[in-house]
């Protein structure tokens, strides 16, 4: 896609009957994001949610899926200090939850889990710039790779993860010039969120995407529906139904 000069599409997903609609949709490529912490459960950050927890969202997200391709995040604490242990995370990920590839956020830093988990067979997409999982490190969501001293470094790892066999990054909240440096650069598609118009695909959260999600609105976020309000007028239509006894109707009993 990347050679023939076509985008590519990737939204997240973290349950089956919101894939099923994405894959039927067109969808090239579906995330299962450790941003599920987030959306589906509540935390502040990515960092609580576990290996188990990835799995069964991995698992509720293939069940659905008929063609696009399902990448899953390595949570945080099962790849940056230990490659066995990454090996064995993203066997699990990958037998038993049915990924089709893995993401890991960082560069050289993680370079060895992921030569490991690429030797053994795993498909290995990368991720830099914003690293949420990294978020205490940084100490906050502002735009990364302003100073050009990060810029380099970021260029150097892109290059780190396609020499080890990366498939593809995934660019997170950087100057829209260096996202164009990075995809002009490497041969592998780069997908930005938050990384301007010249890389080779797009990514949102599901939740930013549909408007389920009011408080997060960054630059880069266009909603294209407001679910928020629709399924809370819905909501509020349905109460007052059942309050006033018009539910059911005389059509809707047996």
């Amino acid at each position: 896609m990347k050679n023939a000069g076509e985008k590519i599409s990737m939204l997240t997903a973290y349950d089956f009957s919101m894939a099923r609609i994405f894959d039927e949709a067109g969808i090239d490529a579906l995330l299962v994001g450790d941003s599920a912490a987030n959306v589906m459960a509540g935390y502040d950050t990515t960092l609580p949610i576990t290996l188990d927890h990835m799995i069964y969202h991995t698992q509720s997200v293939a069940r659905a899926v008929k063609r696009a391709m399902v990448i899953t995040d390595l949570p945080f604490g099962t790849y940056q200090g230990d490659s066995k242990q990454a090996l064995s995370s993203g066997i699990r990920l990958m037998k038993e939850a049915g990924a089709h590839a893995l993401k890991l956020e960082g560069g050289e830093e993680i370079i060895e889990s992921v030569t490991r988990l690429i030797q053994a067979g795993i498909p290995v997409m990368g991720h830099l710039g914003l690293t949420p999982q990294s978020i205490y490190k940084f100490g906050s969501y502002t735009v990364r790779a302003k100073e050009e001293s990060e810029a380099k470094t970021l260029l150097r790892n892109a290059q780190v993860l396609q020499d080890a066999g990366c498939f593809s990054i995934v660019l997170e909240k950087i100057p829209a010039t260096l996202g164009k440096k990075v995809a002009e650069t490497l041969s592998i598609p780069i997908i930005g969120i938050g990384a301007g118009k010249h890389v080779d695909g797009q990514v949102l959260v599901m939740h930013d995407l549909l408007g389920i999600s009011k408080d997060f609105s960054p630059r880069f976020l266009r909603r294209y529906l407001d679910l928020y309000s629709q399924i809370s007028n819905a909501t509020n239509a349905y109460v007052s139904d059942v309050k006033s006894r018009k539910i059911p109707s005389d059509k809707e009993q047996y």
